[in-house]
């Protein structure tokens, strides 16, 4: 099968072409993109449209490559061992299998997502270079070799915060998505809300983009926040003409609390409404 977008999902035909290659070429994908452009949904989408299980790890700034393959609990043998339970003739009772493990050993081929590797220590991605790589890992303690039965479908996603070392970069399939022109937004607005008015979408899309495209923005509002600040305005106490009734003196648009995510941003809205208010006295 090959991946061609969801009814939940709208991918760029070089976000489809990007998936399938990487599936032809079992290389890991790695997807770069703003925040809120469906980096870790793509997995989940990638999933649903191929059949496959996904298994998700997330990784945060403590996250350590190991806990990926497994993790030895020494310190629960030793004390099972000082209670005289029987379980510790067994070392296998005191490995917590990671999310490689899973993947490997899993019955069928799944989807695996490593989401926001950029988050962890730069040595992380060098740490998984041989097991993405060969599919295989040593476990020290048990003196086994764990193998991939069927290679798994690798999607990996940054959102840029730090480099990514080049040996990690030349095993992976590289795609950046693009953020969405407005002929796309519009498609993943209808798909998120189906029975909304064409007025009011075309209101939202024009308020959106005019706040993006203000220059000095510290967060620009992403895909994620539009759909957000569309729940809001759609909902049944709001009345439906606040976007095209709304005072064009002000910048700040209604609802702006699910848009803008910081202060600076606001007011520096505030100020340009001001200085075109002043302007056209």
């Amino acid at each position: 099968m090959k991946f061609t977008g969801t009814e939940h999902y709208v991918a760029s035909k070089d976000l489809q072409m990007a998936v399938n290659a990487a599936v032809a070429l079992q290389r890991p994908l790695l997807i770069k993109g703003e925040p809120g452009t469906g980096k870790t949904l793509l997995a989940e989408e990638v999933s649903k449209a191929l059949g496959k299980p996904l298994i998700s790890w997330h990784i945060k700034s403590t996250t350590k490559a190991q806990q990926g393959l497994y993790e030895y609990d020494a310190v629960s043998r030793l004390r099972d061992s000082q209670l005289g339970d029987e379980k510790v003739r067994d070392i296998s009772n005191y490995i917590d299998k990671g999310k490689l493990w899973q993947a490997f050993t899993a019955d069928e081929q799944v989807v695996l997502l490593i989401d926001e590797i950029d988050k962890a220590d730069i040595e992380f991605p060098n740490d998984l270079l041989l097991e993405l790589d060969r599919m295989e890992f040593y476990v020290y303690e048990t003196g086994e070799t764990v193998k991939a039965q069927q290679r798994p479908i690798v999607i990996i996603t940054s959102n840029n915060e730090k480099e990514l070392p080049d040996a990690f970069l030349r095993r992976c399939f590289f795609h950046f998505i693009q953020f969405p022109d407005r002929d796309a937004m519009q498609r993943i607005v209808e798909v998120h809300f189906p029975d909304i008015k064409k007025k009011l979408a075309g209101d939202a899309l024009d308020i959106f983009f005019d706040i993006r495209n203000v220059p000095g923005l510290k967060k620009k509002p992403s895909t994620s926040e539009l759909v957000d600040w569309l729940k809001l305005v759609m909902s049944d106490d709001i009345p439906e003409d606040i976007l095209a009734n709304r005072d064009p003196t002000k910048a700040i648009p209604p609802l702006y609390g699910a848009l803008l995510k910081n202060e600076q941003d606001m007011h520096l809205l505030e100020r340009l409404a001001f200085m075109s208010r002043r302007q056209s006295t």
